[in-house]
């Protein structure tokens, strides 16, 4: 046993690359490199570097399009180990099967992580449906139901460089997102209702809905959603999927001492 006050010795790099993590957590968002490692406190050549590893490690990721560095696949699954204990991520759980079994759809649970939406969890009904998401795949805020409740919840300054970066990146598909007026309109309404909902949007063939889970502080805490093939599931507002989706984040809610 050391010595009382005697420092450990350590690996130097390890530290490195931890404060390199401490500054994408500090940035909140997807960054350049040049603003990373500044926060880091070292060049951009030195930083690289380790990003280099860090990417190789998927403790980090890279945006094709920006080249922004971003949380990777490994360091969600971490964030997720400890998210398991927090009240709201542990009741909504209990739920999911639940809902699954009543809506006859696949749901999900999306928490905000490193920055956007995250898929925590994820339910498969009887009747499942094929996309590349799975749990820690992210989301985008434009396209889909999860993303318009973070977008009309969440303080603006936490989602409007997402929704610019969306925009920017989106290429010929630019056309067909919503102007910023229709926009607005659009997280009014969602505000309004308390629920969102897509249709073929991202997914040619798939619908979703989603409505917001809010904790004790009445903050977003996460979201809850179900999705289904456009011929099968009724994404209607005064629907039954949809009543069942919010009549669910409603109790969960309630549950980590929500008041309405």
């Amino acid at each position: 046993m050391p010595a009382k006050g005697k420092q450990r010795l350590g690996i130097q790099s390890v530290e490195v690359a931890g404060r390199i993590l401490a500054a994408m957590i500090k940035a909140g968002r997807p960054a350049a490199l040049k603003d990373l490692a500044r926060l880091a406190g070292m060049s951009p050549g030195k930083a690289h570097r380790y990003f280099v590893s860090l990417v190789r490690l998927k403790l980090v990721s890279q945006d094709a399009a920006s080249g922004h560095y971003g949380v990777g696949p490994m360091a969600i699954a971490l964030g997720q180990t400890g998210m398991r204990r927090i009240d709201v991520v542990r009741t909504a759980m209990e739920f999911m099967p639940r809902l699954r079994d009543e809506t006859d759809e696949t749901v999900m649970l999306i928490y905000w992580a490193g920055g956007r939406p995250v898929i925590f969890g994820f339910e498969e009904s009887s009747r499942p449906v094929f996309v590349n998401v799975r749990v820690g795949s992210t989301l985008p805020m434009l396209r889909t139901a999860a993303g318009q409740i973070f977008a009309a919840f969440l303080p603006d300054n936490q989602t409007r460089d997402l929704i610019r970066s969306e925009r920017e990146s989106a290429g010929a598909a630019a056309a067909t997102l919503p102007s910023e007026s229709a926009w607005t309109r659009q997280l009014d309404s969602v505000r309004k209702r308390g629920l969102a909902s897509v249709t073929g949007d991202l997914f040619p063939g798939i619908n979703a809905v989603a409505a917001p889970v809010f904790n004790d502080k009445g903050r977003l805490a996460a979201v809850i959603g179900a999705l289904g093939r456009s011929e099968d599931i009724d994404v209607r507002f005064d629907g039954a999927v949809a009543n069942a989706v919010r009549g669910t984040a409603a109790e969960i809610s309630r549950r980590i001492g929500y008041l309405e």
